[in-house]
């Protein structure tokens, strides 16, 4: 899989380890630390990407392809540190890798293990050095993790350190920290979790924190939710799963997010972490009979990080929230590779309209035709 940025890196890195924790069933720890290393020339930026998840395998890393020209090339040089160790295993097992080199010809570099002197413990460790700013990969990260909250993984807490941004000697600050919730279920579905986050986005407008001004508490939404997968191979299967969240906010302060505007931002996720809008997104949303559900669809625009829906005759006061996501479920034990999961615009579709189907069910009344120009019932 070749990525062209050093955010698309360090998404797929992200997206692996998350992988790694959700298939480990167990509480576990995700972190991403950022050190500065002024004393090399140009200073560098070390990047530590870690989790206690199961341990990796180091094929995980084999197909991935760096351009050899380009930004990217002028700021990273292309190698890559791996350490990981399994429960079982007695020792941590160290690599580096040369993600410049030929796919086909390459080959990772056994360095010296570390014996773990009887303690059991599992994990994953991901180091590279770019020449970048602190301040600006941070901005990168925080967004990318403010998004991942919304899949609302149940076992993993999730931290990004910094060493005082681009002041040279400042101590570890937490920039981004998510605990486990205590509400958080193992048992409940991942769906189930989707819909919890999306509704948790919807509260704080997509930022970190929750506007109480608008939603005091969760009585103003309502959700509804689908699922649909096909059978991909032996070991694995397509998932897609959509969630539909309303709100309603009679009267929306003029800096919250959506304030005067009652346009839809679908989200997109796929393995576990946000993508662009695919073309198959697009194709699924506009071809769904939007009428069914009392809406009228003017538009959809790919947004590239998000895809947005124009309504006809929609009030200012009412929203929906969709996200999408697409990902390969393992269905016996085995190594969560990264394989490249096609978005399918059937299977989209279909999930989307189960959500609908499931919200119109459960809060029957809230959406009407699109002829009344009204959306909300009120007493």
């Amino acid at each position: 899989m070749e990525f062209a940025s050093l955010q698309d890196l360090c998404l797929l890195l992200i997206s692996l380890a998350i992988r790694r924790c959700i298939c480990s069933e167990r509480l576990c720890r995700l972190s991403v630390l950022l050190q500065r290393s002024p004393a090399s020339d140009p200073p560098l930026v070390r990047i530590s990407i870690s989790d206690t998840g199961l341990g990796s395998c180091i094929e995980e890393f084999q197909n991935l392809k760096c351009p050899v020209e380009g930004i990217l090339a002028e700021t990273w040089n292309g190698i890559v540190y791996v350490r990981t160790t399994n429960i079982c295993d007695k020792e941590i097992s160290c690599y580096e890798l040369n993600l410049k080199e030929n796919v086909t010809t390459r080959k990772p570099i056994l360095l010296p293990s570390n014996i773990k002197h009887g303690v059991k413990f599992s994990g994953t460790e991901v180091c590279l050095s770019v020449s970048e700013s602190v301040d600006v990969l941070l901005e990168e990260f925080n967004c990318f993790f403010q998004k991942i909250l919304v899949l609302k993984v149940p076992n993993i807490a999730m931290e990004v350190m910094a060493d005082g941004q681009d002041v040279p000697g400042s101590r570890n600050d937490a920039v981004f920290l998510e605990k486990f919730s205590p509400s958080s279920s193992f048992a409940a579905s991942t769906l189930d979790h989707l819909k919890l986050g999306l509704e948790s986005y919807v509260l704080r407008h997509g930022s970190s924190l929750a506007c109480d001004s608008c939603f005091p508490n969760r009585d103003n939404l309502r959700s509804g939710g689908g699922m649909v997968c096909e059978d991909k191979h032996k070991t694995t299967k397509l998932v897609v799963e959509a969630a539909v969240v309303t709100s309603e906010i009679p009267n929306p302060t003029n800096n919250c997010f959506g304030a005067g505007c009652s346009d839809t931002k679908v989200l997109c996720f796929k393995d576990f972490a946000p993508c662009s809008i695919s073309e198959a997104l697009l194709k699924a949303l506009t071809g769904i009979d939007w009428k069914r559900y009392g809406l009228a669809l003017e538009c959809a625009i790919d947004q590239r990080s998000h895809a947005l829906l124009k309504w006809e005759h929609m009030p200012l006061s009412f929203h929906i929230h969709i996200v999408v996501h697409c990902y390969d479920k393992l269905v016996f034990e085995a190594m969560p590779l990264l394989q490249k999961t096609r978005f399918d615009k059937k299977l989209i579709r279909k999930a989307v309209k189960l959500a609908l189907d499931d919200f119109k069910n459960k809060h029957a009344g809230v959406l009407l035709s699109a002829d009344t120009l009204k959306v909300m019932v009120r007493s």
